[in-house]
């Protein structure tokens, strides 16, 4: 595909015109309807979905709503508040009154190309919105907007080439989704199988009898700047504790913050534990040198008696029982409870063993995982380019 020829190709040399969306299609109003009132009448799995802003909808009968205010017809539904944008919708709907929709009564347009034209408009209709302190567009921003019409069967090519691309990154994104899930439920199956430990050798102990040393850690007061402006040494927030390795934290400190808190150095290698709140129970690995905040609890790992990973991956997996442990409306940990957990202790060499296959499997799944939101950016980046390519019509001065 030919990036600077190519529509000049798809066009071959024949004219089209630009006409005011208004006068293309036929505009239908909505249903007049409260979003409480949509709350009540929402069904799953009812046949009929009313549009309100955003991403809102309801799913009624079309027994709820006037027959009049359904839509029958393949639309363009203008979300005209908040995010303005527009949606292409093809089952009967219908939508709230501050809301319009279009549809095509001239079999020499497509709907469906009106609409991939549009979705390329969006940010100027959403910069034409925020004139008002609510982001919002009229009914005569859309009508009086002026959208090229070339012959049909190039309408229908550039729809089934976007088709096409819209289909593929579908395809693409249930082809990872699924990969990645796979993979985490090999990951899942193996850690309790390597957990199990059917003919192997151990000895139970407590987390306080494998651990050297607790760390805990405390807050700089917020808002004073001679603790945070221009700081350089990492502070770690309980949010940043995702079952991961730890490579620089959010937010950093400086020498003052310290000297005039609870907070203080950790070495690397640490597993660190969430211990307060929503995230107690959540582990991770300091692979630096950091603070952290009171709601971590921080275990530096006797060597001699197990290796630090291995512990993490114990944690990791007994995360639900540890934080069942918690206490107090916050479900909160504290340091007695963790140290007096039980941990199953082999021997150094099968722990080092259980640590390779579970990172292994880790590295897998972290690279499928972030992997899946950039290659489906790159996919979206992909359509995006094209579909500007193939919607950019040159626009006479005069019109």
């Amino acid at each position: 595909m030919s990036d600077l020829n190519y529509l000049e190709k798809l066009l071959d040399g024949v004219e089209f015109e630009w006409k005011a969306l208004g006068k293309a299609l036929v505009r239908t109003k909505g249903t007049n309807i409260t979003a409480g009132r949509m709350k009540e009448l929402h069904k799953e799995n009812a046949p009929l979905k009313i549009f309100a802003g955003g991403k809102t909808f309801a799913l009624v009968n079309f027994t709820d709503i006037p027959e009049k205010n359904v839509n029958r017809e393949p639309s363009i539904i203008v979300k005209s508040r908040g995010v303005i944008g527009f949606e292409y919708y093809t089952n009967p709907f219908s939508h709230k009154n501050e809301m319009w929709s279009y549809h095509s009564k001239n079999e020499n347009i497509n709907i469906k190309y009106v609409y991939y034209y549009l979705k390329t408009k969006e940010l100027y209709f959403q910069k034409l919105g925020s004139r008002m302190q609510m982001p919002q567009i009229s009914t005569p921003d859309t009508d009086k907007f002026l959208i090229p019409i070339p012959p049909l069967a190039v309408q229908n090519k550039v729809v089934q080439i976007l088709d096409t691309f819209t289909t593929l990154t579908a395809e693409l994104t249930a082809e990872l989704t699924a990969e990645l899930l796979a993979r985490q439920q090999q990951y899942v199956y193996y850690r309790e199988q390597l957990f199990t430990f059917k003919n192997i050798k151990v000895e139970w102990k407590t987390l306080g009898e494998v651990t050297k040393k607790w760390y805990s850690g405390g807050t700089p007061r917020a808002g004073n700047p001679e603790y945070y402006e221009g700081g350089e040494i990492p502070w770690l927030r309980t949010q940043e504790v995702k079952f991961n390795d730890i490579e620089e934290t959010n937010i950093k400190v400086t020498p003052s913050a310290l000297e005039n808190s609870s907070a203080k150095w950790i070495p690397e290698n640490c597993v660190i534990i969430a211990i307060s709140g929503a995230t107690a129970g959540r582990s991770a690995i300091n692979k630096i040198p950091l603070t952290t905040n009171q709601h971590c609890g921080c275990l530096e790992i006797d060597d001699t008696k197990a290796l630090y990973r291995y512990v993490f991956h114990w944690i990791s997996f007994n995360y639900e029982n540890i934080k069942a442990l918690g206490q107090g409306a916050r479900g909160d940990l504290n340091s007695s409870i963790i140290k007096n957990f039980k941990i199953p202790v082999p021997a150094l060499l099968e722990q080092q063993r259980i640590v390779d296959i579970l990172d292994k499997f880790d590295a897998l799944t972290t690279s499928l995982t972030e992997g899946l939101p950039r290659e489906i950016e790159l996919r979206q980046q992909q359509y995006e380019y094209y579909r500007e390519l193939l919607l950019s019509f040159p626009k006479p001065e005069d019109v």
